[in-house]
């Protein structure tokens, strides 16, 4: 309604002549953004007064609604960022999946629109947390009855390990599964529980953390498959497998007369490998010996043999010149070696002087033909 008498003065909201009471009260200077308030009050009345027969009659009633209906339409608007999929809903049920971009959807209450962010990779930690101090530092704090897992030789291991996953589907994360933290959780816990159930202890701590990792990746993902989650394992990261605190100083010491085993074990690896090749060898060249020996004992038996037969043959044919040969070619090769001269009965033999060193002559003569021939 208009602040103003019949008469046209104006009243104001707070009264009549709110200004001029205010002035002569507390004088023109008390107050000095007075003034601007009521003529701020001033100008919108004016303008609604521009405004309000516009507004009367069915006329008004009709344009107001329409106006409403307008900005009731305008609701409907929104836009799906890059990183988000658009889920929209009518009457709480899931009718559709809406890309990226300016979308426009029933305003409530037919229909509304969810937009989760599905880029965002989130994590679960199983078996430990991280906490930080009073400084701001972080560190990570056991969970005992979440890493404490039985081996398939019903021995206890120590598992930290953290889940990463972010939203595949949107619409089945919204809908088809609740908590899903806590289910990722739970699911990947079994699924390492089940993994370490079939391994043995040795295995677990020798073999290394990836193949329990992506053992336990496959299977975290086909349990949430089979319950049509809409997440996706994007990596599994142990952070340690050990043994409990409580025997982890002896197991240590344990590992360390292992590594020894293992080292002395490759030193007489490496020593066999050394010393067997050259004991073969020798072998090899021994037999070879024995080999080559036996073919010459053998073959200069079968000669003999064959010369023994050639020499009967003659003898049959001959007696007393192969007799004659026999014994001069034995006596020539017992002889051969002795330092001897033999002479004759003729003579000649009778002036030889009995302590003539013909031996040494015959050999410094033998001595001097050779040098004459190497001239």
């Amino acid at each position: 309604m208009p602040w103003s008498d019949d008469n046209g003065r104006d009243q104001g909201p707070w009264g009549r002549n709110r200004g001029n009471s205010n002035g002569s009260q507390g004088g023109g200077s008390s107050n000095g953004s007075q003034p601007e308030l009521e003529e701020i009050i001033r100008r919108g009345q004016d303008k609604f007064k521009s405004w309000s027969p516009k507004f009367r009659g069915a006329r008004g009633i009709i344009l107001i609604v329409i106006i409403a209906i307008g900005i009731w339409l305008a609701t409907g608007f929104y836009r799906v960022q890059p990183d988000e999929q658009g889920i929209v809903l009518r009457f709480g049920e899931w009718i559709k999946t809406i890309q990226p971009g300016l979308n426009y959807h029933l305003p409530a209450p037919f229909e509304t629109a969810f937009t989760p962010k599905v880029t965002r990779v989130n994590r679960a930690e199983i078996g430990y947390r991280t906490i930080s101090d009073s400084r701001g530092s972080a560190f990570p704090r056991s969970v005992a009855n979440e890493s404490l897992m039985l081996t398939g030789d019903e021995n206890i291991i120590d598992v930290k390990f953290t889940v990463f996953w972010k939203i595949d589907d949107a619409g089945k994360y919204l809908f088809n599964i609740r908590s899903p933290d806590r289910t990722v959780k739970d699911i990947a816990e079994s699924a390492m529980r089940e993994v370490i159930g079939k391994t043995n202890l040795q295995s677990a701590l020798a073999e290394g953390r990836q193949p329990l990792a992506q053992a336990t990746h496959e299977l975290t993902q086909q349990i949430l498959n089979e319950y049509d989650s809409g997440i996706l394992i994007t990596q599994v990261e142990p952070q340690s497998i050990d043994p409990p605190d409580a025997v982890i100083a002896s197991f240590r010491d344990v590992q360390a007369a292992r590594a020894d085993q293992e080292r002395l074990k490759e030193e007489a690896e490496r020593h066999r490998n050394t010393v067997v090749p050259e004991a073969q060898g020798r072998a090899a060249a021994i037999l070879e010996e024995a080999r080559t020996y036996r073919a010459q004992v053998v073959n200069q038996a079968i000669g003999q043999a064959r010369r023994f037969v050639a020499v009967y043959n003659e003898y049959r044919q001959a007696k007393d010149v192969t007799k004659r040969r026999i014994y001069l070619e034995t006596m020539e090769s017992l002889l051969s070696g002795m330092n001897k001269v033999v002479i004759g009965n003729g003579a000649g033999g009778q002036g030889v002087i009995p302590y003539l060193p013909l031996p040494e002559l015959q050999r410094s003569n033998k001595q001097q033909s050779l040098e004459q021939g190497n001239r």
